[in-house]
């Protein structure tokens, strides 16, 4: 693990244990956000939007707050004919990011946002590791250049890919940290173990600040994750960043089963589980947050939960093939963080 000389390990020192934002896709769908189309194209067309949704989450009791920048690299922005614009748009979504945190009153970090390409890595896709790095030293030139204070790759699948990325955090002299997407049977998409994250990509630069898990099912599963991960290595910062509850089609809608309460458990559960930092993913809320925040306030963590812990108090696990339990159901994966 990297040094303490970063603002991100330095508040972790201070506080043990932080909170990390919920859901950005999610929050700006309900005031208008239209399917399909790009949330990063709203750092420059309504700003405003972006500035409260930060605002909401530090209000709640984020400790962290990412950039709207998941989708931004050329690959994922030329869907929408806005690959010319990596730099300024990543460099926008930082901007707005540490105007808040910079008015907050207590120290607030801005996290960059970088989520996959999209594209599968040669021998099974197209794009070869060099420009999968030449990418993302792209989109983070923006993001530090905005002000971003780590570069918080997300929703990986590709050990490669967030090799990758790492390197392109070296390359821009910027503090790493990293999660995968845990859904696939209890791995990601590619076949990346959640006891197997520590080791991904270590060796590149000081190593990672943290890492972890986000999105992938529900909270029961990145909980069943956490738990491999933190027996892999407990000394290890751990990132948990879970989807509020179980996503749910209802029509062509997805909806959220978790409430705050359940959230909140959640982030005890997390905590007994050995999580340092711990938020939302898709469908989180700020009242969710909130909800977290009092939880993990003055909490005393109890005993390591097991995986029966885990079903009796979040609800039963969708795609995890837990070795405590044998539990395995269906389970649909999500492609965008929020």
């Amino acid at each position: 693990m990297a040094t303490a000389s970063n603002p991100l390990s330095q508040l972790l020192a201070e506080k043990g244990v932080l909170l990390a934002d919920g859901a950005t896709g999610t929050n700006l769908f309900a005031v208008g956000l239209e399917a399909g189309e790009a949330p990063e194209l709203w750092n420059e067309s309504q700003p405003e939007k972006i500035t409260k949704l930060h605002q909401d989450f530090v209000d709640a009791g984020a400790d962290i707050i990412l950039t709207n920048s998941f989708g931004g690299t050329r690959h994922r922005l030329k869907l929408h004919q806005a690959q010319d614009r990596v730099f300024a748009l990543n460099k926008k979504a930082a901007e707005i990011a540490r105007a808040v945190a910079d008015k907050a009153p207590r120290k607030v970090i801005v996290g960059g946002s970088v989520g996959p390409t999209g594209e599968l890595l040669l021998p099974l896709g197209a794009m070869s590791y060099e420009d999968a790095v030449a990418a993302f030293v792209e989109q983070m030139e923006g993001l530090k250049a905005g002000g971003a204070d780590v570069a918080w790759i997300e929703t990986m699948s590709s050990p490669e890919e967030i090799r990758a990325a790492a390197e392109a955090a070296v390359k821009v002299g910027m503090p790493y940290t990293y999660t995968g997407s845990f859904d696939t049977a209890g791995k990601t998409m590619m076949g990346l173990d959640p006891k197997d994250i520590h080791g991904v990509a270590k060796d590149i630069g000081d190593g990672p600040l943290a890492v972890g898990a986000n999105c992938g099912v529900g909270a029961s599963d990145i909980l069943a994750s956490l738990l491999d991960m933190t027996a892999a290595d407990p000394a290890a910062t751990v990132i948990v960043k879970g989807n509020c509850g179980i996503p749910e089609f209802r029509g062509s809608e997805i909806y959220y089963s978790g409430t705050p309460p359940l959230m909140a458990d959640y982030a005890r559960l997390a905590r007994d589980a050995g999580a340092k930092i711990i938020g939302g993913c898709c469908g989180t809320s700020c009242g969710h947050l909130a909800a977290m925040r009092s939880a993990i306030d003055g909490y005393t963590p109890g005993p390591r939960p097991t995986i029966e812990t885990i079903v009796e108090r979040i609800g039963p696990l969708r795609n995890k093939t837990a070795s405590e339990s044998g539990s395995q159901e269906g389970g649909r994966r999500t492609r965008r963080r929020g």
